[in-house]
C-alpha cells in the first residue's frame, strides 16, 4: 500500500457525493484510461456505474489514470493501483471493464494493467486474472487493435448489452475461464476473440426515456464542473467523415418532460447544466428547454450545436449562462469540400452564428476546421483563411481561434477507403494557412501535433497485426518504435486509399448501416454531391 496514493483517494472521495460503496459479492472495477478529471467529465462512466451499482450482486468501483507522482510511488514500492472507494487493488476485482472513447488512450489502458498487477496480454493470464471488457466507442468501431488485452467486447450502448453479459458473468463460480468465455460470446452485442464470429449486431437503446442518463457522482473537481445531462443521441446529418454519425444513428431524442423533471431533480446540487447530445440545436424542443432552464434559475452550457440550426434563445442562454467564447465546426471553407464532406451548412449559416453570439455580447469564437480530407486542394485550404477574414471584417473586435487538425479516416464512415494526407501536404497546408492570417492579430492557430494524428491513423483502422504491439504499448513512442521493429508498413495504414472489395478488421461488426450505402457516399463525396439528412420512413442506409 502506497501512502501517496491512498491519501489522494480518500481526499477525492471526501469531496464527492452519490458514489456507493456496498457489499456486493461480484466486484467490477470500471475504468477509464485517463485523469480523474477527465473520466469524471464522461457521461458513460456515471451511466455505467449507476446500472452495475443497481444490481445487487455487484459492488462497482472506479479506476483512473493516476499522476505520475503516484505512478513513480506504486511502482517503486512495488505496490497496486486502487479503487477510489475502498483503495482495493485492481488485481482483486472479478471483472475489470475498461471505457475507451479515444485511441490515444490505449497506451493508458496498458499502463493501467501494468500499474495494476495485471498482464495486458489476454493470453498470458490464467484463472486467477479477472476477465478485461472493453466498451466505449472505440470498442464498438473497431476493436482489432484491442483484441490481445481484451476477453470481450461490448459493441454498442451498455444499457443494452450490460445486464445479460452481467447475467452470465455471474451465473456460475465453477466454470472455466475459456466456457465463461464461450458463454460471453453468446451474448448479443458482445464480441469475443477467442470465439470469433461474424455479423455481431451493435446494440441500441431504443427508448432513451426508459434509461436515465444524467451525472449520479457529483464533485467539483472535474473538466467542465458541470452537472451532465444527455438530451439525445445518435445524429442523422450524414458528414462523411463523422464516426460517431453512423455507429450512433439512428437519432433519438428524450422527451422534454423526462429532460424537465431531470433538471428539476439537479437543481439541488446548484451546478450548470451540461447538456450532451451530437447536436444540441438539433433537439426539436431546444427553446423550451431553454426557457425551463432559465426560468429555473440555472445555468447551462452544451456539447455541440449546429451552426444551420442554432437558434437566438439558444445562443441568449448559453450568453445568460456566462458562456464568453462561442464554438462553431465549420470544419471546411470552401463550398466544395462542404459538399464533399456534406456538412450541410452554408457560409449563411456561420455568419448568422456569429450574429447570434454578436447580439448575446459574445465576441470571442472558436472554429473547428480540418486540412487533409479526401479530394482536398491547396485552394480549399486557402478558401479557409479567406472564411475567417470575412468573419474577422465582419466582426473587427471580435476574437477567433481556430482549431485546425488532420483528417483522421474512421471506420464505418463514408471516408474509410480514403488515404490520410502525408506529412508534406499536412504541413505545406498549415504553413499556408497561417502566412494567410498572420497579419490579423486577434486570430490564434492552435494544431494537434502531426505525430499524434499519425499514430491515430495507424490505430483508428487498425488490424490484428497491431494487436500484441499495442499490448506492450503504454506510450505512443513504444508503439511506433515496435511497429517499426515489426516491419510494418505505416502507409499501408494511412497513405492508401482501399478499393470497395477489401476486408476491413472491422467488417465483423454489423453497425445496420449497410457498407454498400457508405460506398455509395464516398462516391458522391467524389462529385461534390450533397445527401439529404435522416428523415421519417427514408430506408437508404440500412439502419432503420
Amino acid at each position: 500500500m502506497t501512502w501517496r496514493q491512498v491519501s489522494e483517494l480518500k481526499s477525492i472521495l471526501a469531496k464527492e457525493s452519490g458514489y456507493t460503496i456496498k457489499g456486493g459479492q461480484f466486484k467490477f472495477a470500471l475504468t477509464y484510461p485517463n485523469f480523474y478529471n477527465v473520466g469524471m467529465s464522461n457521461l458513460g462512466l456515471h451511466i455505467i456505474y449507476q446500472l452495475l451499482n443497481s444490481r445487487a450482486e455487484i459492488s462497482c468501483e472506479r479506476f483512473f489514470l493516476p499522476d505520475e507522482k503516484i505512478i513513480a510511488e506504486i511502482e517503486r514500492d512495488n505496490s497496486s493501483l486502487m479503487s477510489i472507494e475502498t483503495q482495493t487493488p485492481l488485481k482483486n476485482f472479478n471483472v475489470v471493464a475498461f471505457s475507451i472513447s479515444f485511441e490515444q488512450d490505449y497506451f493508458n489502458v496498458v499502463k493501467i494493467l501494468k500499474l495494476g498487477k495485471i498482464n495486458p496480454l489476454a493470453s498470458a493470464r490464467t484463472k486467477f486474472d479477472p476477465i478485461l471488457i472493453a466498451g466505449g466507442p472505440c470498442a464498438t468501431f473497431n476493436p482489432a487493435p484491442l483484441s490481445s488485452i481484451f476477453d470481450a467486447f461490448v459493441i454498442g450502448e451498455g444499457e443494452v448489452v450490460l445486464p445479460p453479459l452481467v447475467d452470465v458473468l455471474t451465473a456460475d463460480e465453477n466454470i472455466s475461464r475459456a466456457e465463461l468465455l464461450e458463454k460471453l460470446s453468446n451474448v448479443e452485442g458482445v464480441y469475443v476473440p477467442a470465439f470469433p464470429k461474424k455479423n455481431i449486431k451493435r446494440q441500441f437503446v431504443k427508448n432513451l426515456d426508459e434509461y436515465p442518463a444524467h451525472s449520479v457522482i457529483i464533485t467539483d473537481s472535474t473538466e467542465f464542473n458541470m452537472y451532465l445531462l444527455e438530451t439525445a443521441r445518435g445524429c442523422g446529418r450524414h458528414c462523411r467523415f463523422c464516426m460517431a454519425g453512423y455507429c450512433f444513428r439512428r437519432p433519438r431524442n428524450r422527451s422534454l418532460k423526462t429532460l424537465q423533471a431531470a433538471i428539476d431533480d439537479a437543481k439541488s446540487f446548484n451546478k450548470k447544466l451540461g447538456l450532451m447530445g451530437a447536436a444540441i440545436s438539433d433537439y426539436p424542443q431546444i427553446n423550451e428547454l431553454c426557457k425551463f432552464i432559465l426560468d429555473n434559475n440555472l445555468k447551462m452550457s452544451v456539447a455541440s450545436f449546429r451552426a444551420d440550426s442554432v437558434t437566438a434563445e439558444l445562443v441568449n442562454a448559453l450568453a445568460k449562462s456566462g458562456l464568453k467564447t462561442l464554438t462553431i465546426a465549420p470544419e471546411v471553407g470552401s463550398e466544395k469540400m462542404r459538399r464533399v464532406t456534406n456538412k450541410g451548412i452554408t457560409e449563411e449559416n456561420i455568419f448568422n452564428a456569429v450574429k447570434l453570439g454578436i447580439n448575446a455580447g459574445i465576441k470571442n469564437f472558436k472554429l473547428y476546421f480540418m486540412i487533409g480530407l479526401p479530394f482536398e486542394e491547396m485552394s480549399d485550404v486557402d478558401a479557409i483563411a479567406e472564411l475567417v477574414i470575412k468573419l474577422k471584417n465582419f466582426l473587427p473586435d471580435g476574437k477567433f481561434t481556430l482549431s485546425v487538425n488532420p483528417f483522421i479516416p474512421k471506420p464505418f464512415t463514408p471516408f474509410q477507403w480514403a488515404a490520410m494526407a502525408d506529412k508534406k501536404y499536412l504541413n505545406a497546408a498549415l504553413k499556408n494557412l497561417r502566412a494567410g492570417l498572420k497579419k490579423f492579430r486577434d486570430v490564434e492557430i492552435i494544431s494537434e501535433s502531426l505525430k499524434s494524428a499519425r499514430v491515430q491513423a495507424i490505430l483508428s483502422r487498425g488490424d490484428e497485426k497491431l494487436a500484441d504491439i499495442v499490448a506492450q504499448s503504454d506510450s505512443p513512442q513504444k508503439f511506433m518504435e515496435l511497429f517499426k521493429a515489426a516491419s510494418l508498413d505505416e502507409k499501408f495504414y494511412t497513405q492508401r486509399e482501399r478499393n470497395f472489395d477489401e476486408i476491413f478488421a472491422w467488417d465483423i461488426i454489423n453497425q445496420g448501416v449497410t457498407k454498400k450505402y457508405l460506398w455509395q457516399e464516398y462516391q458522391r463525396a467524389k462529385e461534390f454531391k450533397y445527401t439529404p439528412r435522416c428523415f421519417d420512413g427514408c430506408k437508404r442506409c440500412g439502419i432503420c
